[in-house]
């Protein structure tokens, strides 16, 4: 892997077989990524990095200040987040198959005798993964005919450096995981957004005007999204 150095910024630099040039800065600190096509040589990347500095060190700053979660260790009494809303988890230990439910202000989660943080942690991921997708139907069929649009698929996953992304050529959306802890109106712009990409892949004026059209508040909930905490990761790189 290459590297550009821009004063104090390093870019990491890949170059394979794709058309495009793409260019993303990851959490938890603001790294900096470029993929680039093959041919494309190291002065023209270099070129259309610096053009992007301001965006950059825009992101980088958000990244750096966003409050993060302390880690999750699934004990009794701890905080956890439901569609905005915070609850306190309440551990029952039986010899019956695991569940989550919710019960006025409490998560409980219904483990067998002896399950470990890992698998409790499991538990709650996999219910958080059906909560986002029985939530995204009901919005696909209120959105796409709005929009005229129609994705052939979504998939729900937890991802570290976005809350969402669109695939336009194959016409598939994929959600972050944790989207299921924000208000449920962060889930719609998401939604809406990666939507959008359908009509515009890039997020060009084009993209933006597409954007003020259909979902005049999208600023307020970008904002709003970013602002909330995001969960605590063990990044790996």
């Amino acid at each position: 892997m290459a590297t550009i150095q821009l004063g104090e910024i390093t870019v990491e630099v890949v170059q394979k077989e794709i058309k495009h040039i793409h260019l993303s800065v990851h959490p938890p600190d603001g790294r900096v990524r470029v993929a680039a096509p093959q041919r494309m040589d190291v002065e023209t990347i270099r070129v259309f990095v610096i053009a992007k500095l301001d965006w950059i060190k825009k992101q980088q700053t958000r990244m750096r200040a966003q409050a993060r979660e302390t880690p999750r260790e699934f004990l009794e009494r701890e905080s956890h987040f439901v569609w905005g809303k915070r609850y306190l988890l309440h551990v029952v230990e039986a010899d019956a198959p695991p569940a989550v439910a919710l019960e006025h202000t409490n998560m409980v989660l219904h483990v067998r005798p002896g399950t470990d943080t890992t698998g409790r942690r499991s538990i709650v991921d996999a219910w958080y993964r059906q909560q986002l997708k029985a939530a995204v139907p009901p919005l696909l069929a209120r959105w796409e005919p709005i929009l005229g649009v129609k994705a052939e698929r979504f998939f729900v996953q937890r991802m570290k450096t976005r809350w969402g992304s669109c695939n336009p050529r194959d016409r598939h959306i994929r959600l972050n995981t944790e989207l299921a802890k924000k208000p449920p109106e962060c889930l719609e712009y998401v939604l809406v957004h990666e939507l959008v990409h359908l009509l515009e892949p890039s997020h060009n004026a084009r993209f933006v005007t597409l954007m003020d059209r259909f979902l005049a508040g999208w600023r307020h909930y970008r904002d709003q999204l970013n602002r909330l905490p995001i969960s605590h990761t063990d990044w790996d790189y």
